[in-house]
């Protein structure tokens, strides 16, 4: 048993130094090949990526484009506003955009306000579209959305991923040769305690990789597609006026707020000091019929 533990130790530690020179290899990892793209006449074309050619366009049945260069999350929010009533047109063709660029809708939010003038009887419709796109058609999807509507502001952010998908890799590297050696360490085992003992580091290092390839597959996810959410609202919507010139209406109000505020700290205050006075009161009618028959024999 003594032997198969130092065994494993050596082993263990020659593995960790083994995957710690290895990481500068891993680097090339987060380069992902360049897939094919199928032309609409069948030939076999490479993917445009991001660079000064432009996004690829996506024409259906073809591959995804794939961007070359370290991974970068990105994201972007836009706020566009419509035409009045040209709610639902607009929002059918930013679904249009989605499905053109290869992408796919992540959740939609609609609703409708009601209208305050007579100049406006329909009420006045909003809503959120979320969805993902090719990283490669990031670009090309931003430029297209502002020709829907009248962007009032745009956030763009992109967050570089590349140290993470380096170190995750040389970790990854790292405990599967780990656990190749653990494997021929089982097959050497001879007893029930050495194989008890090599099984549960086995389990614990195949524990690892599977955590180890779940977030190298979400980097991968959330690097080949882009998020993006996009506001959409009509114009027109009426700027509500105050009839109260003099503020005698705003007085009262805020008056009537304030009164109904020192209402509430006093409840308030009864709440917190009601457990004390009603303590307080029976200790008071307890000394006093404990003091009463003292008075008495007196």
């Amino acid at each position: 048993m003594k032997k198969l533990v130092v065994l494993v130790a050596i082993l263990a530690a020659a593995v960790a130094c083994g995957g710690s020179t290895g990481g500068g290899d891993a680097s090339s990892a987060y380069a992902p090949a360049q897939k094919p793209v199928i032309g609409q006449n069948g030939a076999t074309q490479p993917s445009k990526t991001g660079g000064s050619a432009g996004p690829a366009q996506i024409v259906p049945g073809t591959t995804v484009p794939v961007l070359q260069g370290p991974p970068v999350i990105r994201q972007a929010q836009l706020s566009m506003t419509v035409g009045s009533g040209s709610f639902d047109s607009k929002l059918s063709a930013v679904r249009t955009l989605v499905e053109a660029q290869g992408g796919y809708i992540a959740g939609t939010d609609a609703q409708a306000q009601p209208a305050f003038s007579s100049q406006q009887p329909s009420a006045i419709r909003s809503g959120t579209i979320n969805f993902m796109v090719p990283a490669a058609n990031f670009d090309t999807t931003i430029d297209q959305l502002s020709r829907i509507g009248t962007v009032q502001s745009e956030h763009i952010a992109g967050t570089d991923v590349s140290a993470q998908y380096v170190d995750l890799n040389a970790r990854l590297a790292n405990a599967m040769a780990q656990r190749d050696a653990m494997l021929a360490l089982l097959k050497q085992a001879t007893s029930i305690n050495d194989i008890i003992a090599v099984q549960t580091q086995i389990g614990q290092i195949t524990a690892e990789i599977e955590q180890l390839k779940g977030q190298i597959k979400y980097l991968d996810d959330n690097t080949s597609y882009s998020s993006i959410t996009v506001s959409l609202m009509e114009a027109g919507a009426p700027a509500q006026s105050s009839s109260d010139s003099w503020g005698f209406a705003t007085a009262l109000s805020e008056a009537a707020h304030n009164f109904v505020t020192t209402i509430n700290y006093v409840i308030t205050g009864l709440g917190a000091i009601g457990p004390v006075v009603v303590l307080a009161g029976l200790g008071y009618l307890v000394w006093r019929r404990r003091r009463a028959p003292a008075v008495k024999h007196a």
